[in-house]
C-alpha cells in the first residue's frame, strides 16, 4: 500500500449492529460507468471509459516494471489485474491476494511526498514491488498450499512478514528506480531523526508493535531504513535470500528472522540496532556541519509527554497564528496560538484532504475536505470548506467537486483551485469565494501538474509549483494576460509551499539535505536560503506587517510553531541545484538495484505511441471469480469451513460455499452465500442445509434426536455513510425473509428456539441502525460524543408456519468522562414480543453476568465508564509487548414481565461490575490484540461471577 488509507474512520457503518449477514459490505463504484480493459503480455488493466490515454500509460509502465521491479527479489510476477479508480480523490494504491489484484487511485496527491515523478509510475513501480513480494511464496511450501487454497494461500504464507518489510521494501524500490522516491525526500524521515538526534532509541518492539505515548517510526519509514541496510550491506539480492529461507517453512514463528540471520549472520533485533546506530552518526555528522538559524517558539503551545504536532501556520494578525493541532491524544483541529496567552481551539474539521492547504484571508479560512459518496465507497468528493473566525460560521463553498488545494485572494473574493478529473487531467482554476462558481480555467495543454498555487499580494498573479517531466519549477502565473514565467530552472528537486512576499516567493527546497526555507527573487530570479534548522522548516507564513517569519519545526515530541526576524539582508545567496543531493541509501540503493539500468530511462524518457488494444469490460459477465478454495470463511464468520469464496475484480459480487461441521453436536452442513452490492441496495442470499443432533429433558428422562434442517434467507441492506463534519455517521437499513424447515424431527417436544416438524418458519426481518459519533484519537478509550440507534422488528405475517413476533429498540448515548481519554456511555432497550409458538433471538442487551431469559416485555438500561488506566512498554523477549492496561466500570439493570397460563410473571435484574483489560501484541505482530478479566456482582442473588473477555483484534 501507498499510503495509509484516510477512510478508516468511515468503515464504521459496517460495524454497526445488523441483521445477520453472510459477506461484508465492500467499496463500490457508481453502476453507470462503463468499463473497458487493456490487455498487455502481463497484465489487465481496468478502467472506466474516458481514462484511455491515462490506462494505456499506466499499461506501458507496468509491462516496463514487470522484470525490473522484482529483479533483484529473483521472481518472475504472474499476470495481475489491476483496476484504476478514477471516481475518488483519495491518493492510494494497494495489492490484495484477496481476490488478487492492484488498485490504483489515479489523483495525485499534493503534498511533497510526491516528489518528482509522475503519479502513475510511483503507483507502478511500488505496488508492483509488493506483487512480487507475494508471488515469491509460490516456492517451497508454497507450491503444495497454493494449489491448495487458491490466492488465499498467499495470505497465509506471508503472515509471518512484518509489514515493514513489504511497505519499507517498496519505498526502497521506488527510491531505487525513480528519480525520486520518498528514500530521498526528508520529510519522510524527519520523525526518526528527531528521535534519533534527540537521543530517543526505542527497543525493536516499540518501533515495530507502537506506542500510546511516543512517536515512532511508520512501517514506511522503520522498514525502509532496516530493508536498505541489508541491500547496503550484504546485497541487492539479500531479501531474495532471506525470503527463500523463509518460505521453505513459513509457520515457525521466528522464521523471518532466523532467515534475516542466516543471510547476514544478524538478528532482527540486532539489524533494527546497528541500522538505527549507522543512521544517527550520518545524520549527526551532517547536522554538525550546517549552520543553525535562530527561531523562537510561540507560546501557548502546552509541553506534554504524549506526541503532539502543532503544524501548518497562517498569520491571523501580527502576533496570532492559526495552526493544525493533532497527535495521539488530540483529534485534528485548527488553534489559535500567539507571543502570549494561550492556545485557543478555533474549530474541528471533517475528514481533511490536505491540512498544509490551509488558506487564510480577509477573516475567512478555506481548506478541502473529503466528502464521500453516501452509497458508492470508491467515490469520494473534496469540497471547500470556508470558516468566518468573527462569526464562526462554516459554509460548504462547493459541492461534489474534485478540488484538491485551495488558497484564497488578499482580499478573499477569489479562490485558486487545483483538480484532477476522471480522465487524469489536471487543471488550475479561479474560482468566486462567494460562490464557487468557476471564473477561469488555466490553459494546460501539456497536462502538467499544479501543487499548492498561491495569490500573490496584488490578487492577481498566482505562484504554484508545476510538476512536468523535467522535473519541478516554480511557475508565476497571471490569469489576466495569460501569461506564465518559470521563477527556477525545472529539475529534479522537490520544491514545495510556495509562500509570496513583496519581491519575493519563498518555498521549500531539500538542497542543503534537508527540507529548509528558501526564497527567489521576481525580479533578478537570485535564489537564497532562508533558515537553516537542524530538522528542517516546514510551511512559510509572513505575518502582515511582514516583520516576522512562522514556519514549523519538527521535534521528537511533535512539531511546533516558531517565529523569527524576516530580514532578507540576512539570507544566504545560493545557485538552484540540477537535482535534490543524495541520502543515506538513496545513491547506492540506485547503483546496486539491477532493475535500475532498464527501468530509470524508459521512465524518463517519451511515452510511446503504440497502443495496446483495448476491450468492453462488463462486470457481470465477470461476476464470478474464484480467488480461494480448500479452507475458508464460514458464512457466519464463525469458524473455516471447506469450500470456495469467490469475488469479482470490481467488488460488486461476492460467493461462497462449502460445508461445515459443527464440533458441539457433532453434525455437518452444507452452505452457499451470494451478495450482489453493484446496484443502490444490496441484494443477499444465503441457504444452509444440515444436520442437527440435540435433545432435551422431559419428566426427567432424557430424549435426544437427529434431524435435517434447510434454511433459506434473502433480503436487502442499503448501507449508508452520511458523515459531513467531525461527526462520523453511517446509517443502515435491512430487509429479510427467512424460511427454515426440517425434517425426521422426532422429539416430543421441542425448544422455542427450534423449528420444529410439519411446522416451517417464514419471518421476515427489518432493521434500522444510525450511529453518529465524533472522531477519536489513538488515546481515546471510547468515543466522547455520539449517539447510536438500532431498531428491529421480527415477525411471521404470511399465516403458515409458526406464529412470533418481536420488536426491539436499543439507543445509546456517549459522553466525554472525567479524565480526557475517558467515555461514558449511557444504554437503553425495550423488547416486546409474542412468543408462543416461536422464539426468536434477542433483539436487546441482557445484563452482563445474567443468562438471557426470553420475556414478553423486556426493559434494559445500563451505564459504562471505560478509561486508561497506564500505557506500558513491556516486552517479554520475542513473545509478547504490553502496550497498555484499560479498565471499565458498570451498572447493567432489567426488567421482564410474561404473561403465562399460570398467570403474570415478573422478574427484575441488577448486576454490577467491571473489567480489566490489557492492550498487547504477540510475536512483534503489528496488529493489537486486547482481552482481559471481567468481575460481575448481582445485587439480588448475592453471587459473584469472573468471565473473560474475548479476545479482540484491533483493526
Amino acid at each position: 500500500m501507498l499510503r495509509s488509507a484516510f477512510l478508516a474512520p468511515l468503515l464504521l457503518g459496517a460495524a454497526l449492529p445488523t441483521a445477520a449477514q453472510s459477506l461484508p459490505i465492500l467499496d463500490q463504484n457508481p453502476p453507470a460507468l462503463r468499463w473497458q480493459q487493456v490487455r498487455t503480455p502481463h497484465f489487465r488493466v481496468l478502467y472506466p471509459a474516458g481514462f484511455d490515454s491515462a490506462a494505456q500509460h499506466t499499461a506501458r509502465r507496468l509491462e516496463q516494471a514487470h522484470a525490473a521491479g522484482t529483479q533483484s527479489l529473483g521472481v518472475a510476477a504472474r499476470p495481475l489485474t489491476v483496476v484504476l479508480q478514477t471516481q475518488t480523490t483519495v491518493s492510494n494504491g494497494f495489492v490484495t491476494f484477496l481476490p488478487r489484484r492492484a488498485e490504483f487511485f489515479v489523483v495525485p496527491p499534493q503534498e511533497a511526498s510526491l516528489g518528482t515523478v509522475d503519479w502513475l509510475d510511483q503507483l507502478v513501480v511500488h505496488e508492483f514491488r509488493h506483487v512480487g513480494q507475494f508471488d515469491k511464496a509460490r516456492q517451497g511450501l508454497g507450491r503444495v498450499l497454493v494449489p491448495l487454497l487458491g490466492d488465499g494461500a498467499l495470505g497465509v504464507m506471508s503472515v509471518g512478514l512484518p509489514p515493514w518489510f513489504f511497505e519499507g521494501d517498496a519505498v526502497g524500490t521506488e527510491t531505487a528506480l525513480t528519480r525520486s522516491g520518498r528514500g530521498r525526500i526528508p520529510s519522510f524521515d524527519v520523525g526518526l531523526r528527531a528521535n534519533l538526534l534527540a537521543g530517543r532509541r526505542y527497543s525493536y518492539q516499540e518501533a515495530v508493535c507502537g506506542s500510546f505515548r511516543h512517536q515512532v517510526p511508520n512501517w514506511y519509514t522503520l522498514g525502509y531504513f532496516l530493508t536498505s541496510y541489508v541491500k547496503s550491506h550484504h546485497g541487492p539480492d539479500a531479501w531474495d535470500r532471506v525470503l527463500d529461507h523463509y518460505y521453505r517453512f513459513p509457520f515457525y514463528p521466528f522464521s523471518f528472522s532466523a532467515g534475516i540471520r542466516r543471510v547476514t549472520g544478524l538478528k532482527v533485533e540486532q539489524v533494527y540496532q546497528r541500522a538505527m546506530q549507522e543512521a544517527d552518526s550520518v545524520w549527526r555528522a551532517q547536522q554538525q556541519e550546517r549552520p543553525v538559524t535562530a527561531a523562537q517558539d510561540l507560546a501557548g503551545q502546552a509541553p506534554t509527554r504524549i506526541y503532539t504536532n502543532y503544524e501548518y501556520p497562517q498569520y491571523l494578525t501580527d502576533s496570532t497564528v492559526l495552526a493544525l493541532k493533532a497527535g495521539l491524544g488530540d483529534i485534528a483541529q485548527w488553534v489559535r496560538l500567539g507571543r502570549h496567552g494561550r492556545e485557543e481551539k478555533v474549530f474541528v474539521p471533517g475528514l481533511i484532504h490536505l491540512p498544509e492547504g490551509l488558506s487564510v484571508a480577509a477573516g475567512k479560512v478555506v481548506w478541502p475536505e473529503y466528502q464521500p459518496d453516501p452509497r458508492w465507497g470508491q467515490r469520494t468528493y473534496s469540497e471547500l470548506r470556508v470558516l468566518d473566525l468573527a462569526t464562526g460560521q462554516l459554509t460548504r463553498l462547493t459541492r461534489r467537486t474534485r478540488y484538491t488545494s485551495a488558497a484564497l485572494s488578499p482580499d478573499g473574493q477569489r479562490l485558486v483551485v487545483t483538480e484532477t478529473d476522471d480522465s487524469y487531467r489536471h487543471h488550475l482554476r479561479l474560482l468566486d469565494a462567494r460562490t464557487g462558481a468557476v471564473l477561469q480555467t488555466w490553459p494546460n495543454p501539456q497536462n502538467r501538474l499544479y501543487l499548492q498555487p498561491r495569490f500573490l499580494p496584488d490578487g492577481q498573479r498566482v505562484v504554484a509549483v508545476v510538476l512536468d517531466k523535467a522535473g519541478k519549477t516554480l511557475e508565476l502565473l497571471d490569469p489576466a494576460a495569460g501569461s506564465a514565467r518559470a521563477l527556477l530552472p525545472a529539475a529534479n528537486v522537490n520544491l514545495s509551499n510556495p509562500v509570496p512576499w513583496q519581491d519575493y516567493v519563498l518555498y521549500n527546497s531539500p538542497q542543503s539535505g534537508v527540507d529548509n526555507l528558501h526564497a527567489v527573487s521576481l525580479t533578478t530570479g537570485q535564489a537564497y536560503r532562508v533558515t537553516s534548522r537542524p530538522l528542517g522548516a516546514y510551511h512559510a507564513a509572513v505575518s502582515p506587517d511582514g516583520r516576522h517569519l512562522a514556519f514549523h519545526d519538527f521535534r521528537a515530541q511533535g512539531s511546533r510553531i516558531v517565529e523569527m526576524p524576516l530580514n532578507p539582508a540576512a539570507w544566504t545567496p545560493v545557485s538552484p541545484p540540477a537535482a535534490d543531493p543524495e541520502r543515506l541509501y538513496s545513491g547506492q540503493l540506485t547503483a546496486t538495484d539491477p532493475g535500475a539500468p532498464r527501468l530509470r530511462p524508459q521512465l524518463s524518457a517519451p511515452d510511446s505511441a503504440g497502443r495496446f488494444p483495448v476491450q468492453p469490460y462488463r462486470p457481470l459477465a465477470h461476476a464470478f471469480h474464484v480467488f480461494s478454495y480448500g479452507l475458508v470463511q464460514s458464512p457466519e464468520g464463525t469458524g473455516l469451513s471447506l469450500g470456495v469464496r469467490s469475488q469479482d475484480y470490481l467488488s460488486t459480487t461476492q460467493a461462497i460455499a462449502g460445508a461445515s461441521f459443527d464440533q458441539t453436536e457433532r453434525t455437518g452442513a452444507l452452505f452457499a452465500g451470494l451478495s450482489y452490492q453493484g446496484r443502490y441496495p444490496v441484494f443477499d442470499l444465503d441457504v444452509t442445509h444440515g444436520g442437527r443432533n440435540s435433545g432435551l429433558i422431559l419428566g426427567g428422562t432424557e430424549y435426544r434426536d437427529q434431524w435435517r434442517y434447510t434454511r433459506l434467507r434473502t433480503g436487502l441492506r442499503l448501507p449508508l455513510t452520511l458523515t459531513r463534519s467531525k461527526y462520523l455517521q453511517a446509517l443502515t437499513l435491512g430487509a429479510y425473509y427467512l424460511h427454515e424447515e426440517v425434517r425426521g424431527y422426532d422429539l416430543p417436544a421441542r425448544y422455542l428456539s427450534d423449528v420444529g416438524p410439519n411446522n416451517p418458519l417464514n419471518a421476515l426481518e427489518t432493521t434500522l441502525s444510525y450511529a453518529r459519533q465524533l472522531k477519536q484519537s489513538t488515546r481515546d478509550v471510547g468515543p466522547r460524543w455520539g449517539q447510536a440507534l438500532l431498531l428491529t422488528g421480527r415477525l411471521t405475517p404470511f399465516g403458515r408456519g409458526l406464529d412470533a413476533r418481536q420488536w426491539g429498540a436499543i439507543g445509546s448515548l456517549y459522553f466525554p468522562g472525567i479524565g480526557k481519554h475517558h467515555s461514558l456511555r449511557l444504554r437503553g432497550g425495550y423488547q416486546h414480543q409474542q412468543q408462543r409458538e416461536y422464539q426468536f433471538a434477542p433483539a436487546v442487551f441482557f445484563p452482563r453476568g445474567s443468562s438471557y431469559i426470553s420475556f414478553d416485555r423486556l426493559n434494559v438500561g445500563s451505564a459504562e465508564y471505560r478509561l486508561p488506566l497506564f500505557d506500558a512498554h513491556w516486552a517479554a523477549g520475542r513473545w509478547l509487548y504490553v502496550q497498555r492496561f484499560k479498565g471499565t466500570a458498570f451498572v447493567d439493570v432489567a426488567r421482564g414481565r410474561s404473561q403465562t397460563s399460570r398467570g403474570p410473571v415478573a422478574r427484575d435484574y441488577r448486576t454490577v461490575g467491571g473489567s480489566v483489560s490489557v492492550v498487547f501484541n504477540v510475536l512483534r505482530l503489528r496488529t493489537p490484540l486486547e482481552t482481559g478479566l471481567r468481575a460481575v456482582y448481582d445485587t439480588y442473588a448475592g453471587q459473584w461471577r469472573f468471565d473473560p473477555l474475548v479476545l479482540d483484534i484491533g483493526i
